[in-house]
């Protein structure tokens, strides 16, 4: 049964009719691939849950314009004026990531960016609703960005606060801190994380969700230091080396990468 507490008066937000996401690859759907090869993800499986409130599930029209390694200015400028030229009923604005995971970058300074990106958005589309990082204390390549990310984290709500936004808070889903909740690359959401975020993001809306979001995962046997071991030299080698390699190279995961849903479509 799905945790009530966490859900927001529905009638604060009403029903929507289209929606549009933008972001990175987390908003693209990396780590969940779908029978065709193509990026499924949270924001596909949210769309879903908001189409089913309708009473014509037909009349839903979804647009992602997510695009993977995309960095805050890179959405700003390539993003954000197609989804206001869309005026959708909802959007989802999650970006910075890539920017706080840099050496030497600010999350002061990317904040007062992702501010005037809000600013410009809620003045032009129905709904916005932003997303807070996740908390990495647990996620082995991410761990010790947790100071910074939590820095973001609270500049995300407090200008979700000034600009009467609803907040997809994912440092508070407990569930993603499991191992199983990551792909293997340690960077992106498995299949059943970007499930468990799409049922949070309802939830946020007020939406009924079929299942609790932070619902315990089943116990796992424990690992021995040896099976550690041998899944980290794994990792290092198939993903490690080659964002290592990519990032001396110059050269993003997104390039010559499109949207994979430019256009509001039903679903």
């Amino acid at each position: 049964m799905a945790d009530d507490s966490r859900e927001t008066d529905k009638n604060a937000f009403g029903s929507f009719g289209s929606y549009a996401a933008i972001g990175d690859s987390f908003t693209e759907g990396v780590g969940d691939p779908g029978p065709d090869g193509t990026y499924v993800g949270w924001a596909d499986r949210f769309a879903v849950l908001l189409a089913d409130q309708l009473p014509d599930h037909e009349s839903f029209r979804y647009a992602n314009l997510a695009v993977r390694g995309r960095l805050l200015d890179q959405i700003v400028a390539e993003q954000v004026p197609r989804a206001k030229e869309l005026a959708p009923d909802l959007v989802t604005f999650c970006a910075g990531g890539n920017d706080i995971i840099r050496p030497g970058t600010d999350p002061d300074d990317v904040a007062e960016r992702f501010e005037r990106a809000v600013q410009d958005l809620t003045s032009a589309v129905g709904t916005v609703m932003v997303t807070t990082g996740f908390d990495t204390r647990d996620v082995p390549v991410l761990k010790h960005l947790r100071g910074k990310i939590a820095t973001y984290t609270a500049h995300v709500r407090a200008i979700a606060d000034r600009y009467d936004c609803p907040v997809l808070d994912l440092w508070s889903l407990r569930s993603v801190q499991d191992r199983r909740a990551w792909d293997d690359d340690r960077l992106h959401l498995s299949p059943e994380g970007h499930t468990r975020v799409a049922l949070r993001a309802a939830q946020v809306l007020g939406l009924p969700v079929p299942a609790d979001p932070d619902q315990a995962w089943p116990p796992l046997p424990a690992r021995g230091p040896l099976e550690v071991r041998r899944d980290d030299i794994h990792w290092a080698r198939e993903y490690l080396v080659p964002w290592i390699g990519r990032r001396l190279r110059g050269e993003s995961s997104g390039d010559h990468v499109e949207a994979k849903r430019p256009d509001l479509m039903p679903l």
